[in-house]
Parts: C-alpha cells; structure tokens; sequence
C-alpha cells in the first residue's frame, strides 16, 4: 500500500483531497505546515487562513473524523527564508512577488516532500486545483483543472520533475461544488468553511507595513516622474506601488495615471497612460521547463500574466540559457516584473519564469 502525505490547511480542499486518497486505499498521514512566525498565540490565531491555529484544530477534526493519523510539522525557517525574506527583498528591489509560487516550490513541496520521504511516504497531496499527468514524452505536467473557475496551474508551474513523479492532486478532478458537496455528504465540519484570501502573513494586505515591520527599514519617498524624466510629484516609497497600478497614487494629471515602471536604483516611480501601459513583448528569466524539456525552436503557446488574468496568444521564443521572450498577438496591460510568465500547451503546463 503506498503512504501519502496530504498536506491539510483546514480547509475543505485538503480534507476532501484526504478523503478521496484514502478512498483509493492510500495509507494516508494528515500534516499541517506551521509556517507562522509568531510566538504569541493570540497574533498567530488573528492570522488566520493557513497559517492560523484555527487550521490546526479544523485539520486536527477533519484527520479524526477520516481516521487517519495527524501531525503538526515545523517549517517556519524554510518558509522565513524562501518565502518572507523573499517577498520582501523583491518589493525592496521595485517587482511585485508572488509569494504563494516560492510556497509551493520551496516549502509546500521541497521541504515537505523531503520530511514525508523521510519517514517512508511514496507520495504527498494537496487540495488545489490542478492535476498531475505523465506525458507520452515521459515527462510529468500539471494539467488544468477540470474546474476552470478554480483552477490554481498557475501557481503551479515552477514545480520540478521529481517533484511532480511523487504528487497527488485528487481535488483537480472536482469542481467546488463537487467539493463541498462531498464534504458534507461524509460529514465533514469544514464544509461550508469559507476560501482562505490574501497573503496568509499579511492578511490585512497592507504590504508595505509588513515590510517596513519586518526589515526595521525605513523607506524613503521620491518622485513620481513620466518616461522621460519630468517630476509630477511625490510618492511614498516604492514598496507602496505596483506596475500597473492606478488608484491611491495621489496624482491629479487631467486623465488616468498608470505606474508604468519602478526604479530601485534612482528611486523613482514612472506614471504614464492608459496607452503607454501596453505592450506585446514580454521577458522572462528563472524558467522551469514542465511538459517539455526544452523550447528550441519558437512555439504558438497560450500565456498567462499573472493569476486572473484570463490569458492570451503569444510566441515563445528561448533567447538565452535561462531566458524567454513571448511576443503577444494582442496588447497587454501591467506586464508586472516579479510576477510569473507561464505558458500553457492546451491543457498542459509547458513551463514558465519570472517576469523581467
């Protein structure tokens, strides 16, 4: 019988990605990541969603309701050091991170996939939505959801080859309503529990705050400037901003002001318009290669810019050794350094990078 970790938020995803496991006749382990920083119950309880105590207990239920064994495990410095010091660093440095990517490659899956094999699990399981294939190629791909509303591939495309041979995603074959569905046909407590939103170590979403708080740094304010130098004002500091955004800047210019780029080096903030936000080229760095082992010639693929962004056509093109470039058929808006190109064959995950 092959043993399975399923990594339990609380939430209902994860249970029910439990239940089906063990329905299959997985030797199933329960294990809950404590990830939170904070000594004091009280702050880690007002955390909430995965990282809150109140996922601990719903976790602690749901593993005793489906008879299977349960634990807490320890994973704070990986999460500190790829996760937080991470987010914190690319804000310092002008991008805008996606911190529940560097999660999922680093903690969700290094870390705990290296502590399950460690005590003789085949496999380990989450709840998202997404599922697991080996290609006729032989190599392994997340494919979409079957579920597009819920569908989380893009998160997911950073996860390595080995990673992936020893992954389960039960929940992918699901919508949500399926889901819960099931969850309260089989009893469970955590049927009608609310998704968990945001950034789980900032979850009143003021970034800026945390980061200040959490490097001891004071960030100094500069000038919003357009593209070719001309001050318009003053902004906060770079921390506060994001490529692509428009409210909060503060800024009374006669039309919509977009940030259109974040300059660590001088300081400053470029504002333009609506037009000057668009572009059809995007560059990548960082790339993970998933359905595919390689990109040697340029590719038609279908792309994804950030997490809601509903995708659209491009061409991928390798240029360098650890570089894509993608020339989009269409204009797009907030092409955001920091965040995540990822790139999808049909269904398929072909790979992705980090925006540049």
């Amino acid at each position: 019988m092959s043993r399975v970790v399923v990594g339990m938020s609380g939430g209902v995803d994860s249970s029910v990605a439990a239940y089906l496991l063990k329905e299959q006749g997985y030797d199933v382990i329960g294990v809950t990541m404590q990830i939170w920083q904070e000594e004091d119950a009280c702050s880690v309880e007002e955390n909430g969603g995965c990282c809150g105590l109140s996922a601990v207990e719903d976790a602690r239920r749901v593993a005793a309701a489906l008879g299977i064994p349960y634990y807490v495990m320890n994973f704070r410095d990986d999460f500190r050091k790829n996760v937080i010091d991470y987010f914190a660093d690319e804000y310092l440095h002008g991008h805008t991170p996606n911190p529940c990517i560097a999660c999922n490659r680093y903690v969700k899956w290094e870390a705990l996939l290296d502590r399950s094999r460690s005590i003789g699990a085949d496999y380990i399981a989450t709840g998202h939505y997404a599922r697991v294939e080996k290609l006729e190629n032989g190599r392994y791909a997340i494919r979409r959801s079957a579920s597009l509303i819920k569908d989380q591939t893009y998160a997911l495309y950073n996860l390595t080859q080995e990673q992936l041979a020893h992954t389960l995603m039960p929940a992918g074959a699901y919508s949500k309503d399926e889901i819960r569905s099931m969850a309260e046909k089989i009893g469970l407590l955590v049927a009608d529990k609310p998704d968990s939103q945001d950034i789980c170590f900032v979850p009143d979403g003021d970034y800026a705050s945390f980061i200040r708080d959490y490097t001891g740094r004071e960030i100094p304010g500069g000038n919003f400037v357009t593209p070719d130098g001309k001050i318009l004002g003053r902004h906060k500091g770079i921390i506060h901003y994001t490529v692509g955004q428009r409210k909060g800047l503060g800024l009374a210019l006669g039309h919509p002001a977009f940030v259109l780029e974040i300059r660590p080096e001088t300081n400053e903030v470029v504002i333009g318009t609506y037009e000057e936000s668009l572009t059809r080229t995007v560059r990548a760095n960082r790339i993970n290669f998933m359905a595919v082992e390689d990109l040697p010639k340029p590719k038609r693929v279908f792309a994804k810019i950030r997490y809601n962004h509903k995708g659209a056509w491009c061409t991928a093109e390798k240029t360098d050794e650890d570089k894509i470039v993608c020339h989009f058929e269409e204009p797009q808006r907030a092409v955001t350094p920091g965040q995540a190109l990822v790139l999808y064959d049909g269904e398929y995950v072909l790979g992705g990078g980090t925006i540049l």
